[in-house]
């Protein structure tokens, strides 16, 4: 409620005229806009003042302290771009950054699991987790999380949040401030040209070329992350054509939790595919890779001549480090990409939650998301929205010309969102109990 102290002195109302009336009204009316204007005005300045108090004290608390981040450690490239950051939040804020590498995300999930278990909630091993999907969705669900800090970080509003989804939904799970977007990644294909000049572009056309290049191509057995991708990219392919010829939408269902009633009639479609896919691949489907490195290293020793990744830019950098012959290409799907938005969380029992705000600040600021997206120092694409940058900002992120065997630029036409998370055990345990083999 507003509450007017004075107002101009009016006419009697018997010598008011239609517009002079007018003219009061409006004068109130000004009267009032102008307090309202003052009101939101103060409270915006003490929104903003309450914002930097805030932040203000996460500097002061979070210096001077150790982070633990649990990242996957299996790219070189990554590896040493983290050895960068940590380099980096050690000169800005006396922050000992250790990365501590990881096969697999669900490792720090079972040790933060493991901690509440025991009672330990305030003194946590881990600080940081680079997480996504179903990592994040367990995390979530048991309580793991650290809430509502990602959404206040200063950085955070350079990702437009207000007009940018995919970084408030992790694979359509809300994320509530428990996670600070770092970077997007999408499946990534590449070949050796001197084996085979005109690769598949699509599903249908990828079925269609292993039949006429029998052994030549494989994936990843899950529970691999990389297999796991492929199988979600053929999965959601699949329903796409399928239901375009039926009229049905059950492709809609891929958004939704997998259940008892839906698993079966979802996954149908993806388990008469590698029937028919699997005599096709390498060693007949009878044994599979076991990582993206295993399927790179056959590449290079020539028994596979195509192959795929998340982390495009470690196409190039296995060529210039001659673990992939130069005659390899990279290229993206034309029926779509596999993508997603990857992200930093902080467990709740966190030993330096401060300074690992601080950390994930840091990763998400310019100066970081640039470097990270360079093709020769990662090539991971930015969260970040240009048009929030001010020009000496987006210059950070001018290119150069990339490696010959490197993604061409504005090569993915169209993206495909990750399905829910719990099709990745309903996926993993229907493989395993249809085609599970010996390494």
């Amino acid at each position: 409620m507003y509450v007017i102290k004075s107002l101009p002195a009016m006419p009697t109302l018997k010598y008011l005229t239609r517009y002079s009336t007018y003219a009061v009204v409006l004068s109130i009316c000004a009267v009032i806009s102008s307090s309202i204007s003052a009101s939101t005005a103060s409270s915006t300045t003490v929104a903003s003042a309450a914002e930097s108090s805030y932040w203000q004290q996460i500097e002061a608390q979070g210096q001077n302290q150790d982070v633990y981040f649990y990242a996957w450690g299996g790219d070189p490239q990554i590896n040493a771009y983290l050895q960068w950051a940590a380099e980096e939040v050690n000169v800005k804020y006396n922050i000992n950054m250790v990365h501590v590498k990881l096969s697999d995300t669900s490792e720090a999930v079972s040790r933060v699991l493991a901690e509440k278990s025991a009672n330990n909630n305030d003194k946590g091993s881990v600080d940081l987790i680079w997480i996504n999907g179903a990592n994040f969705a367990t995390m979530s669900e048991n309580s793991l999380l650290l809430k509502q800090w990602a959404n206040k970080l200063p950085n955070f509003a350079l990702t437009d949040p207000e007009n940018n989804p995919a970084v408030n939904f992790d694979f359509g799970v809300p994320t509530n401030g428990m996670e600070a977007p770092w970077g997007q990644a999408s499946l990534t294909f590449y070949y050796d040209s001197l084996s085979t000049d005109k690769p598949p572009t699509t599903l249908n056309e990828l079925v269609n070329w292993t039949a006429q290049n029998p052994g030549r191509f494989s994936y990843p057995k899950p529970p691999d992350f990389l297999g796991m991708s492929f199988l979600k990219y053929a999965l959601v392919m699949l329903h796409e054509n399928q239901d375009a010829k039926t009229g049905k939408n059950i492709k809609a269902q891929l958004n939704l939790p997998a259940t008892e009633q839906n698993t079966d009639m979802v996954l149908a479609p993806l388990w008469e595919f590698l029937d028919d896919l699997h005599p096709t691949l390498w060693r007949k489907g009878e044994q599979f890779v076991q990582t993206g490195a295993h399927m790179r290293r056959l590449v290079d020793d020539t028994e596979l001549s195509l192959a795929f990744t998340f982390s495009a830019p470690e196409v190039p950098a296995a060529v210039q480090r001659y673990d992939l012959p130069q005659s390899i290409r990279s290229y993206a799907m034309s029926d779509g990409s596999l993508s997603n938005t990857h992200f930093v969380t902080i467990p709740y029992n966190a030993s330096h939650q401060q300074a690992a705000q601080l950390v994930a600040n840091f990763l998400m600021s310019p100066e970081a998301q640039a470097k990270k997206q360079t093709p020769d120092i990662w090539g991971d694409k930015t969260v970040l929205v240009p048009s929030t940058l001010n020009p000496e900002q987006q210059a950070l992120f001018k290119e150069n010309k990339p490696h010959p065997s490197a993604l061409p630029f504005d090569s993915i036409k169209r993206t495909v969102s990750e399905p829910h998370p719990s099709w990745v055990d309903a996926i993993m345990q229907g493989w395993q109990a249809r085609y599970g083999v010996s390494p």
